[in-house]
């Protein structure tokens, strides 16, 4: 016998290996051998986490602290994110629901046959269990994410917040919200720290943490859960299945559709940084930092 212990074959090609050896053995009996000696079918399984940022705990400590600090004041704090992309249209989608017969979708998933694409991005308020989710039709950028950050302060804000003069935000350190995108603080400081008169802190998860965002686990996971199995045929149905999202625990989901256009490639130019009024924190500077506004609050 060898001392290779692992198999990368079937059950059949152990039986051929074994009759070539005149050993007539069924797969049945194979199998129970095979599990005798607590040999099983595996799949793979993520334990690993890699290298990870040496500063990683620091900035959780450091999140918390923020969080504590902002509650204690009455200041609003938000988790914003966006949600996987959805083709809208005819399309098989992950999961299964309760049905007398099972709904009958595309073969292939071809956008060419879609109509459209939705991207859901969402914010979280901590405080009141309350999720808002933009369902967007263009791409995913800074501008379309703040702008929706914007929205939330417009038309959530007053009424949770009434008396708010500063805004945490937590994010992840990628995507439409990067800690490195220029683009996003730029807007964040023009459309909303200037606009609305808030301090804005940005707090942002160290790569390959994003599942500790609550928006993950707090509204996104519960949205899934909701739609699982319901091909998502229209817009409308879409933001109908958002808006049925409720947990045990009280969350209450609104949703709205921007049929803006968000192009990409934009640029913001070393004056327009120079002129932001941004302080990076003395803790991880490269994930937390205020944005003041420059000017009065605009009247609206």
């Amino acid at each position: 016998m060898s001392q290779s212990k692992w198999l990368n074959c079937r059950l059949s090609d152990v039986q051929s290996g074994l009759e070539s050896k005149a050993h007539a053995v069924s797969t049945p009996v194979i199998s129970r051998l095979l599990r005798a000696q607590d040999y099983e079918l595996h799949l793979n399984v993520k334990m690993l986490e890699g290298c990870t940022h040496p500063q990683r705990d620091e900035q959780f400590q450091y999140i918390a602290a923020q969080q504590a600090q902002h509650q204690a004041a009455g200041q609003p704090q938000i988790s914003v994110d966006t949600k996987k992309k959805e083709l809208i249209g005819d399309f098989k989608n992950p999961g299964r629901s309760w049905g007398t017969a099972a709904e009958a979708v595309n073969i292939h998933d071809f956008p060419s046959e879609s109509v459209g694409r939705a991207v859901p991005y969402g914010i979280y308020d901590e405080q009141h269990n309350r999720g808002t989710v933009y369902l967007g039709q263009s791409a995913d950028t800074p501008t379309f994410a703040v702008d929706n950050i914007a929205r939330w302060c417009e038309s959530e804000m007053p009424e949770q917040f009434p008396n708010a003069d500063a805004l945490l935000i937590k994010a992840d350190g990628g995507g439409s919200n990067s800690a490195r995108s220029r683009v996003w603080k730029q807007q964040l400081q023009a459309k909303v720290a200037d606009r609305f008169g808030l301090t804005i802190t940005v707090c942002h998860y160290p790569t390959g943490t994003s599942k500790w965002n609550p928006i993950e686990h707090r509204l996104f996971s519960e949205i899934s859960k909701t739609w699982a199995g319901c091909p998502l045929r229209s817009f409308a149905l879409t933001l109908q299945y958002i808006r049925e999202t409720t947990t045990q625990t009280g969350l209450t989901v609104q949703a709205h559709l921007v049929s803006d256009d968000y192009p990409t490639g934009l640029k913001v130019s070393d004056q327009e940084m120079a002129a932001l009024n941004l302080q990076a924190h003395a803790v991880c500077p490269q994930w937390n930092y205020t944005i003041r506004p420059r000017t009065q609050p605009s009247a609206n």
